[in-house]
């Protein structure tokens, strides 16, 4: 399976099935608590949105989760962690069944995060960036009680802008790096990358998050690569001006969130470094995992209280996770 453009530049397709979950149904999806599932790998970062925001608003009870492998073939994500390879709700091996069944045709990347239409096992969408915002916006009636605003009205336009920047040169940054195919490609995405990391952190010295007082879907969006940024895209796609650890602001701000509830707790070390340095063999072809790096610098203290604001606002942490959904004790540094 090759990733790598020889080309060059990188290019992410994001030709999304764009149908919408919404309150009034207006795609043909109204919200049914108990009618969807929400698909994902501990993987991928994308996924790992809508895990962290589905866990901060207290959507489980409404929204079922399947999980899938850590890594995948050409043709799909898999479900080998569960009894006998299928889903125990869709009854499926693969999601790409989930996609086929929506469209027979379907020529496009079996991605992840998805949510499917449980009755009639059919992909309702993959549009990355628009299902966390749905499940703030549009599954509000069944928000917990304390649920945290991720997305505010009166901060929407700012969320935005941050998040376009952010998606542009480091959640996406990180990839057209490491899957350059020219050194000229390579160079630009570098530059980029650590040119906006470096903007993040002057933001960030004298703010705890990145818009208002309190965790929004910016944070989420960000810190879903921070913590991938040195087990993986430090060597691994060679973003390796700096790691994370020795970027003194960004690292005390990821380990913030990473020991807020709802953040550290849904990440799987063991799957992230499978799923990179066994799937991209084009960049890694002994399909050796590295054993590092220590994580136990995660749980560290991090002296951003200091900076002020409150991370749920006027609301709550969420529960510890359910035990079926708990990450394994040695896949992180949290522990049971």
């Amino acid at each position: 399976m090759s990733y790598v453009n020889p080309g060059g530049g990188y290019t992410r397709d994001s030709r999304y099935i764009t149908s919408r979950i919404t309150a009034d149904g207006r795609d043909g999806f109204p919200v049914e608590p108990g009618r969807y599932r929400l698909v994902v790998s501990r993987a991928c970062p994308w996924a790992g949105r809508a895990v962290i925001v589905r866990r901060l608003l207290g959507l489980e009870d409404a929204l079922s989760m399947a999980v899938a492998g850590p890594t995948h073939d050409e043709r799909s994500w898999t479900f080998d962690l569960d009894p006998g390879g299928r889903d125990s709700v869709l009854g499926i091996q693969r999601l790409e069944d989930a996609y086929l069944a929506r469209d027979p045709g379907y020529d496009r990347g079996v991605t992840v995060p998805a949510i499917v239409d449980v009755p009639t096992g059919k992909v309702v969408t993959n549009d990355v960036p628009q299902i966390t915002l749905d499940l703030s916006t549009q599954w509000k009636p069944y928000h917990r009680e304390g649920a945290p605003a991720l997305y505010p009205e009166a901060l929407r336009a700012e969320i935005d802008a941050v998040n376009e920047a952010v998606y542009r040169d480091v959640n996406n940054g990180v990839y057209r790096a490491g899957f350059a195919g020219s050194q000229e490609a390579y160079t630009e995405a570098f530059s980029r990358l650590f040119a906006r990391l470096d903007r993040l952190s002057e933001r960030l010295e004298t703010s705890r998050y990145l818009v208002g007082d309190t965790i929004t879907e910016a944070d989420v969006r960000l810190f879903t690569t921070l913590v991938r940024f040195d087990a993986v895209y430090h060597g691994h796609f060679k973003c390796n001006r700096e790691k994370l650890s020795e970027m003194p602001v960004l690292w005390a701000y990821a380990r913030d969130l990473f020991q807020t509830p709802g953040f550290g707790d849904t990440v799987d070390f063991d799957h992230i470094k499978r799923h990179y340095y066994l799937v991209h063999r084009d960049i890694n072809p002994t399909g050796i995992v590295p054993a590092g790096p220590d994580l136990s610098g995660w749980l560290t203290p991090h002296g951003r209280a200091a900076l002020g604001g409150r991370p749920f606002g006027d609301g709550t942490p969420p529960a510890r996770p359910a035990a079926g959904e708990a990450v394994p004790p040695g896949h992180t540094p949290l522990g049971d």
